[in-house]
């Protein structure tokens, strides 16, 4: 069983050198794992006009102090998913990362959407946005902010050929979360993290309470965590499994579309939209995905700093994935997301990253 309580000079060392930000954990086969230590926050630091803990630090409706994050994008060894520097990315599937993850222990998991989104409205509240390789292995802002290239190739050319992917925290701290190294590595860019906890069925979005998907111990289990959103209440609520579920909230990246209840996501540099005015998502649950980062205030959304939300209506299923990669350029930002592969789909611009929770 994995426990956060060994003491060894490796720990020791990281997390002297973080200043106690970081630490390492061990997995249920002894492999050390890099971990960023975020603690508890209220959503009224980061958000005006919403309060609350988190969700991210609510799994199965206990309060948790604090929750730990990959410090770098995971990479698969011995069948488990660890974070460890100076390595390539994994190119694998969302079910391959869920089975790797859980192979670590009790507590330990997919980065879930919730969490990921506490890291990004806390990064945009204290003004250090990352940046990242969202051009083949150098910032598309900064040529000067690069990585160490996966293939060996200069990163500061520009070459669009080979692996262009960075090796896990070889960037500047600008590549980190807070902009000190102590950070968390390639949030923005680089490879795409799938995540945990959101996705959509034929356009219906779907979540789940809270961080609760932080929890589940088998994929088979998923199925009854999963809720639609009501879009006049923002109540959480049981989804019909046709993606066509009374009043819940839709998504789509048509721009004409003028369908109730939905919300627009049409890509780069395009603001978040309602589709119908007649029959709008309401202001109560727009804050839930206020809370979850998916739905930004334009204080947030701007030209300058986002960009590359996107949506696949046509497909059944497809899951979360946010960051975006090497070659995107200004949707390679931290509050972007891709609703749009299946769990199957590998390649390598999706990764995924560890996290965990004490149980």
């Amino acid at each position: 069983m994995s426990t956060i309580l060994i003491k060894d000079s490796l720990r020791a060392s990281v997390e002297a050198a973080s200043g106690g930000s970081q630490t390492v954990l061990y997995t249920a086969k002894g492999q050390p794992t890099f971990m960023n230590i975020i603690k508890k926050f209220d959503m009224s630091s980061v958000v005006e006009g919403l309060a609350g803990t988190h969700p991210a630090f609510i799994i199965n409706g206990i309060e948790k102090s604090e929750i730990y994050v990959g410090t770098y994008s995971g990479t698969i060894r011995n069948g488990e998913l660890l974070s460890l520097p100076n390595q390539a990315p994994a190119a694998s599937s969302y079910t391959a990362y869920f089975n790797a993850s859980r192979a670590n222990g009790a507590g330990h998991h997919m980065m879930t959407n919730a969490e990921w989104a506490a890291l990004a409205l806390k990064a945009w509240k204290h003004g250090t946005m990352p940046q990242g390789n969202g051009y083949y292995g150098r910032s598309h802002l900064d040529a000067t902010q690069f990585g160490r290239r996966v293939d060996g190739v200069d990163s500061q050319a520009g070459v669009t050929t080979g692996d262009p992917r960075i090796l896990t925290g070889s960037g500047p701290v600008s590549f980190r979360h807070n902009g000190k190294y102590n950070g968390i590595s390639d949030l923005a860019g680089n490879a795409k993290d799938m995540l945990q906890g959101v996705r959509t069925v034929l356009g219906e979005l779907q979540v789940t309470t809270n961080n609760d998907s932080a929890s589940l111990d088998l994929l088979t289990n998923e199925s009854s965590m999963w809720r639609a959103i009501d879009a006049r209440t923002g109540d959480l609520i049981l989804p019909n499994g046709s993606g066509t579920t009374p009043y819940a909230v839709r998504v789509t990246n048509n721009a004409s579309n003028t369908d109730p209840y939905t919300l627009k996501f049409t890509g780069t540099n395009i603001f978040n939209t309602q589709a119908s005015a007649s029959f709008p998502v309401s202001s109560r649950a727009l804050n839930v995905l206020r809370k979850l980062a998916i739905w930004l205030p334009l204080d947030i959304w701007t030209e300058n700093t986002m960009g590359g939300n996107n949506v696949n209506v046509s497909s059944e299923e497809t899951v979360m994935s946010r960051g975006g990669h090497f070659s995107e350029a200004a949707a390679a930002n931290i509050f972007s997301f891709r609703l749009g592969d299946s769990r199957s789909f590998p390649v390598n611009i999706l990764g995924s990253r560890p996290a965990y929770y004490k149980p």
